[in-house]
Parts: C-alpha cells; structure tokens; sequence
C-alpha cells in the first residue's frame, strides 16, 4: 500500500508492538504507524528491571513453547538462540507449615489419582476425593461454569484451596472459584460435555490426549526486553510516548484519536477495560462489555540474594490459599533457569508476587519487602536452610494487572470483538487468554484484520 495509509495502534506491550510489527510486515515499508503509549517506556507487562548488579523480569516471566505464537515471533526476529528453559527443579506446594511436591499426574492442580494429592489432604478429604468416580455427576454440555465451584463440589475445597488455587493464582492472579472451566481449563470442559462420568474421569481424558515431549516453558536469554527491542526496531513505527489517547471518534472515512490526528484504521492493545472507553463513542455495544471487564492487580517483590545462599531444591513455591503467608508464590529463578545460575561472587535472583482479585495489593514498597523477607526466612527455615543474605531488592507494582477470566468471559470477548466497526480492532490479554503466546496471537490477527479493511477499502 502507499505511503498515504495510516494506523495507529494505541499501546505499546508486547500487544502494540507486536501489531506494529505485523501491520509493517503486512503493509510495506510506505505506510505510516504510529504507537501511541501512556508509558515512557515500551513494553508493558514485559518489564525487565535492574537488581542489584543485574536484571530481571519482573512481569511476564516464561512463554509456552508448546503453543506456536510466541517462538515463532521470536524466530522471525532473529532471537531463535536466545530462546532458553528452565532446569529439572519442579515447584512444591506451601502448605500447612510445609514444602510438598506439586501434585503429579494433574492437570493444572486437579489431580487424576487420589495419590496425586494424598500429601496435602488430611484422612477425610482423601476419602472424598477417592469417591469422586462413584457419586453421581450432574453435567449439562455446554454449561460455562466456575473451575473452583466444580473442583471444590467433586473433590472437596482442600483440593482447590491447596492444588487448583496455587496453579491458577499465579497465571489469572485470581482464586479459581472466580475463574470459568471453559476460560482456563477448557479441554477438561470439552471431556465433560463429550461424557466422562465423573470428574476423575475427565481429568484422565485430557491427560491421555496430552502430547509433545520437552520443556514446556521459555525464555529469553536477556530478558523480556529483548524482544521488546527487537519488535521496536522491525516494526519501524513512529513510537509516540508519554501520549495519553482519550477517546476514539469518526473522522470522515477514518477515525480520529482526540488531539492526536486522524487515522484511516486503529489498533487499541490496551488492557480490555481502558479499550471500553476508548471505543465508547464508534462501538458502544462493544465497548461496554469491554469496560465491564475486571481488573487483577498485583506485585512482584524481585531479591537480589548472595550468591553463596543456599536455595531450596525447587524451581519455585506456590502458596496455598489457604496457608498463613502473605504471599503467593515464590519464583526461585537462579534454580529454575539455568543461565540466572550465580557466577563465583555473585547474586541469586529470585521473585516473590502479591495479590488476587479482589484482594488489591496495600502498603508502602519497604513494608511489601518486609513481608516478603519474612515470608522467605519461613519457607527456608521449614526445609532446614538460612535466611537469605538479601543484596538488593526491587518493588513492581501493577495496580490493574490482568483481566478476569469470569465464567462466559471467552464468549462474551467473541461476541464484541465480531461487533466491531470495519478499521477498528483490538488486541491484547483481555480476549483469547492472558499469556504472551495469546497476546501475540490477537495482535497478529487484529493486524491482519485491519489490513484487509485498508485493502477492501481502495
């Protein structure tokens, strides 16, 4: 297309950037985009910051490398040997005082075998949960209902407190009694509409299914901002930042973004609910259900630790829901990722997170690490080791954080996103799942879809 063609895309996340680089890809070199971004820096939830004498992801963490948006973004920049994995540790449960063993075979914290949880479960909710494949299951296909109401009703509440809650806070920062089975386990939805009898059932169905061999995580070598610079630098787009975008209007055969200027189509990669009020003035049905979209925030307290601290033998700590600390999990990252490991004289890199929905995240940066600092001298002297010798630390705040996957959320998402106007479409965590292969993804295709608008167009 000409150079007479001209895309804004409003943010500047993985989401934005990735939608700028699609949409240079897609039309050439001539075409004028614009990011326009609220923050000073891009990148959004992909943050890497300095700790002590090195830095570290404090958002997003890993990808699944499994799902095919994000490596191959990442191979089409050029990055392919940056791609790392994590090492053999796998994570334990913080559970009544204790390191367990994260429940195995289960899928996503609701165990197949009653032997998966027997650890975490006192004689009475074993027996529960080994009764599970004999009483009787009510299921009508195609119910959209909460993950922890149908895990705490079929395997009791100790399970979801102490299994399915600690899986799913860290990916939706929610408790799973507010997240939907379809939203986030929904190959387990698809075995109980095609008719396992029970529970259990279901469970064993998507983990015989389950396929592929190899790590299932990665990461960047550098960090997040690796790939943040890379997108920047191939997408070639005027990146305008801070610009706060007010609202979105018609603007002729365009769009026009409030005292910025006028656009022949729009990209919004913002979090759902600020799309809502972008977009309240050319789709309000859509924009609606866009801004009724709640909001998760959290904070990740990042520990540069003496190198010569000893580590527990785990990639990470999940926190039951319902154990006695104020955290809810525990990323060791110089356990978990090899390249983090400590050089001679050097630090140990680890991540601690706070909040849920609807339990924000209060108090000033030094009593967060305090409560962090606590909470690590505890799980470390449960498994017999010294606090650790704490070199710096670094407080990251992300006060809206992610979306809530509700119970119909996936399908209310589709419903707006199709009501769209023809030159307008969105992108980002609020739509078709909240990681960076899923960001990726609703950025390629909102970029896509934009494209044939401007060609059919003229």
């Amino acid at each position: 297309m000409g150079g007479d063609v001209r895309v804004a895309v409003v943010g500047a996340g993985v989401s934005g950037l990735t939608a700028a680089y699609e949409l240079r890809r897609i039309l050439g070199g001539d075409a004028r985009i614009d990011v326009l971004a609220d923050d000073v820096e891009p990148g959004g939830l992909l943050a890497t910051r300095a700790v002590g004498p090195t830095t570290l992801d404090v958002g997003a963490e890993a990808f699944i490398v499994r799902r095919p948006e994000a490596l191959a973004l990442v191979t089409e920049l050029g990055l392919a040997d940056q791609v790392v994995s994590p090492g053999p540790s796998r994570p334990a449960i913080w559970s009544a005082g204790r390191l367990t063993d994260l429940p195995s075979p289960a899928l996503m914290g609701i165990p197949s075998t009653p032997e998966a949880v027997r650890d975490l479960l006192d004689a009475d909710e074993r027996r529960f949960v080994e009764s599970e494949p004999d009483r009787p299951m009510a299921w009508t296909p195609g119910s959209d209902v909460s993950v922890g109401d149908l895990v705490g009703d079929r395997f009791g509440p100790a399970v979801v407190a102490r299994s399915l809650d600690p899986m799913l806070g860290g990916v939706y920062s929610a408790r799973a009694r507010d997240l939907g089975l379809r939203e986030t386990i929904p190959a387990l939805a698809a075995a109980l509409d095609a008719g396992a009898s029970s529970l259990t059932e279901a469970v064993r169905r998507v983990g015989a299914r389950a396929t592929g061999s190899g790590p299932v995580f990665g990461a960047l070598r550098g960090g997040y901002r690796t790939l943040v610079d890379a997108l920047v630098a191939a997408a070639r787009a005027d990146i305008r930042a801070p610009v706060a975008v007010r609202s979105v209007t018609r603007a002729g055969d365009g769009f026009g973004l409030d005292g910025i200027g006028d656009y022949d189509a729009v990209v919004i990669a913002t979090p759902v609910w600020t799309a809502g009020r972008l977009l309240a003035d050319v789709a309000p049905e859509s924009a609606a259900v866009f801004a009724g979209v709640r909001a998760a925030g959290s904070a990740v307290v990042a520990f540069a630790v003496d190198g010569r601290s000893p580590l527990p033998p785990h990639s990470g700590v999940l926190v039951a829901s319902d154990a006695d600390l104020s955290i809810k999990a525990i990323t060791l990252s110089s356990r978990k990722w090899p390249h983090l490991r400590p050089e001679p004289g050097g630090v140990s890199l680890l991540r601690t997170s706070f909040g849920r929905l609807g339990e924000p995240v209060v108090g000033a940066d030094a009593d967060l690490i305090a409560r962090a600092r606590a909470d690590l001298d505890t799980v470390f002297a449960a498994v017999g080791l010294p606090a650790p010798e704490i070199v710096d630390a670094l407080v990251q705040r992300w006060p809206t954080g992610l979306p809530h996957y509700a119970p119909g959320h996936l399908a209310a998402m589709a419903d707006a996103v199709s009501r769209l106007p023809t030159g307008v479409a969105v992108a980002g965590s609020g739509y078709r799942g909240v990681g960076v292969p899923a960001c990726i993804g609703t950025a390629r295709d909102a970029a896509a879809g934009v494209a044939r608008d401007l060609r059919a167009a003229g």
